[in-house]
């Protein structure tokens, strides 16, 4: 009898679910030697329909195996659909009001992000300093109105959310014991944000890296030089920082002339001929002059001609103040003297 039940089973049972469980494995060992095997032909498009397909035969292989061990589909299927209409019916208005909470946080972060882009977008004499705080509010905002989110999704759906602030307070307590390098970047970069130290766009050097400044955050400060490198650095880290942003820039060239020349004739002729460098360089504020001797070498009398440029705009002017400094000199055969050295050949 026992024989009997046992090989019923066996046929009716085990020997098809073996089948069914064999073919599926199969398929899938199939499947991926196929995609290793065509990785790098197959389109995108084919990959997906691959994998749903994959999907789609596992859960036919799932329902096979409940049919062929009776399992009573149709009792299963009313009891979660009436357990599902129960629970719908209880929790449509908890349902509403999260999508309605979740609104209006998106319709807040999207109106705040609107109105501080607005705002950081501005052109003014504060133009930096308000990008700077527009960011950071931003950044602040968004943290602030998803936590408040959260918790009210989570108090509509009936959990207290007390002990969860509480928790987040003995938690954030926690965190500071264990991260006081990241509570100190906090603090570094509330300093910097609200004492000014610079702004975004402001060209400061900090660790010999020198760059505009294009993000600040409360953790971190993100600065990118003329070569396109971008240097991120904790708030923390920042000491020996030094703003160029401050103020105008001087634009400084040093030249030296042959000691035979007329030193007052020469710094005449510099001061009639290169303030007319404000017609080519818009960017400079006060037209060059030649301050004075500055060194009495050894071989040359060294001059400076100084210029006040818009921040950080010098760089071309002291490139054009060069080239005519030394084709006023060629004009007016100007010695500018370099480095000789005399050789004597004793007589023998």
């Amino acid at each position: 009898m026992v024989h009997i039940i046992f090989t019923s089973i066996w046929l009716n049972q085990l020997l098809p679910s073996a089948l069914v469980v064999a073919t599926l494995v199969g398929l899938i060992i199939l499947e991926n030697h196929f995609i290793k095997k065509h990785e790098l032909n197959l389109k995108k498009t084919l990959m997906i329909l691959i994998v749903i397909s994959s999907f789609i035969l596992f859960l036919c292989a799932i329902f096979l195996l409940l049919w062929i061990w009776n399992f009573d589909f149709q009792s299963y299927l009313s009891v979660v659909l009436s357990d599902s209409i129960l629970f719908l019916e209880d929790s449509v208005g908890k349902f509403v009001s999260s999508v309605i909470i979740l609104f209006v946080a998106q319709l807040i972060l999207r109106l705040s992000k609107i109105a501080l882009m607005k705002i950081g977008s501005k052109e003014g004499p504060l133009q930096r300093r308000k990008k700077t705080i527009s960011r950071v509010i931003r950044s602040t905002s968004k943290y602030l109105v998803w936590t408040i989110t959260i918790l009210a999704i989570l108090a509509v759906w009936g959990m207290n959310v007390v002990p969860a602030l509480a928790g987040l307070g003995i938690l954030g307590l926690v965190i500071g014991l264990g991260a006081q390098k990241f509570i100190n970047d906090l603090i570094s970069g509330f300093f910097i944000i609200f004492e000014q130290h610079f702004n975004v766009g402001d060209k400061i050097e900090v660790q010999g890296f020198k760059g505009e400044v294009i993000d600040i955050g409360l953790k971190t400060t993100k600065i990118k030089n003329w070569k396109g490198e971008i240097k991120i650095l904790s708030n923390g880290e920042i000491s020996n920082l030094i703003n160029y942003s401050k103020d105008d820039s001087i634009a400084v060239v040093e030249f030296g002339i042959a000691y035979r020349e007329n030193i007052q004739s020469v710094i005449d002729l510099l001061n009639a001929e290169l303030p007319k460098l404000k017609l080519i360089y818009p960017q400079i504020i006060e037209p060059p002059t030649v301050s004075g001797v500055i060194d009495l070498s050894s071989s040359s009398v060294n001059l400076r001609v100084i210029s006040k440029t818009l921040n950080e705009q010098h760089y071309a002017v002291e490139r054009g103040i060069r080239q005519r400094v030394k084709e006023i000199l060629d004009a007016n055969q100007i010695e500018i003297p370099f480095p000789q050295v005399v050789v004597h050949t004793p007589k023998s």
